[in-house]
């Protein structure tokens, strides 16, 4: 084999004085700007789905239990215990959830209204860390919002909010008007995600409890697990724990079409960049086909010399892959490099009133370098098959006839 590669080595250089020749730098420039765009861009999709999982994470609870038509929980702080003595449980808290309209002083809205217990909410989610303006803190009547409904309202800390009930209302001579009730403004968070800004607003549990009359009861149970990928299996353990009747939904099943969707963008993404690669193979195919024209009277020296077939279909193999191995190892080392140095300065900036984020987000995954390089390789050696065949094929006679 250590002629092969000697030969194949030779076959890449110039003809005159030393260098790789110039087609043979076409070849592995191709593979390696195929190689280094597919990692730097899965690399940025992962960034981009980390961070979205973490902001979702930031304000959704990894399991909810309700029951199953929607009814309210009457016996909670029983239920929740049961729930706690379920190995890989770490937290549980009581919430009220509820659709109704707010209004400020010349604006109304439709929001979703929360009502917990911040003691406990802030075991649960990342709520509290993701304030703006003022402080996660309900007394005497206090109300917190998300940032894009706190301006769609021209509101901010200190001012006061109508809420209006989404089941009771008074007689006027203009018809039936909701009950409403006055809160005021204490805080402001900012969860990173539009929807969540633009419709989320947090109370007390008690006192949306006795705004709704509600009495002791709840809609449910935000529950916080041990390891938030391990939230899907939790929530059928639970189910079994608590029989028919109720139900636990997992923070995955509940966005199971937007990751999806994002992990279907991941494998179009692959595919797309992948044609690179290809369009480079194609260029390998090509400059083998050309090498073996040109040298022919080489191919039959060496036939004539006693090399085999098999000899003549490794050295062009070798060839090929030689510019496949080093595209795709200059490649990755670039897109490594590029990734860490993303990470690490974050000297790319987004507008922040336009992406969810303010700085290029990078997540490096093994398993994407690993099947992009072999990929890479892959495609490059299937690129080697037919050029090395047919300079297999050459017979020594008519090779060197004219010679």
């Amino acid at each position: 084999m250590k002629f092969e590669l000697f030969v194949a080595r030779r076959y890449l250089r110039r003809r005159q004085g030393r260098g790789v020749s110039a087609i043979a730098l076409i070849g592995i420039g191709g593979v390696f700007v195929g190689v280094a765009a597919t990692l730097i861009v899965l690399s940025l999709m992962n960034g981009f789905h980390q961070e979205l999982r973490t902001r979702i994470l930031g304000v959704t609870p990894h399991v909810t239990v309700s029951r199953v038509f929607g009814d309210p929980l009457e016996s909670a702080d029983s239920l929740a215990n049961i729930i706690r003595k379920i190995p890989g449980v770490r937290y549980v808290a009581p919430f009220v959830y509820t659709k109704t309209m707010v209004r400020s002083h010349t604006l109304s809205d439709g929001v979703v209204v929360r009502g917990i217990k911040p003691e406990e909410e802030i075991k649960i989610t990342d709520l509290a860390r993701n304030m703006k303006e003022g402080r996660f803190e309900f007394q005497n009547s206090g109300i917190v919002l998300g940032l894009e409904l706190a301006r769609n309202l021209n509101v901010m800390v200190g001012d006061t909010l109508s809420l209006a009930s989404p089941f009771e209302g008074r007689a006027t001579p203009l018809g039936m008007l909701p009950r409403a009730r006055k809160f005021v403004v204490r805080g402001v968070f900012d969860a990173g995600m539009y929807e969540y800004n633009n419709t989320l607003v947090y109370l007390a549990l008690d006192e949306l409890q006795q705004f709704l009359h509600m009495g002791k009861s709840v809609s449910g149970l935000e529950v916080r697990v041990a390891d938030v990928d391990d939230a899907e299996p939790m929530a059928k353990r639970i189910d079994g724990v608590l029989g028919p009747g109720y139900r636990a939904t997992d923070w995955i099943t509940r966005n199971h079409n937007l990751f999806t969707a994002l992990r279907l963008e991941k494998v179009v993404t692959f595919i797309v960049l992948v044609l690179i690669v290809l369009v480079a193979a194609f260029n390998i195919a090509g400059m083998l086909i050309m090498m073996t024209l040109r040298k022919t009277r080489e191919i039959g020296i060496l036939r004539a010399m006693g090399a085999t077939r098999q000899t003549i279909t490794r050295v062009f193999t070798g060839v090929g892959l030689l510019i496949g191995v080093t595209g795709t190892a200059l490649g990755t080392a670039f897109g490594l490099l590029v990734c860490l140095l993303l990470g690490r300065y974050r000297f790319v900036h987004l507008p922040g009133d336009v992406y969810f984020i303010k700085n290029l987000p990078v997540r490096i995954e093994t398993a994407d370098f690993l099947i992009t390089a072999g990929v890479a390789l892959v495609i490059a050696f299937l690129a080697t098959i037919y050029p090395a065949l047919r300079a297999a094929r050459l017979e020594p006679v008519e090779a060197i006839r004219y010679e």
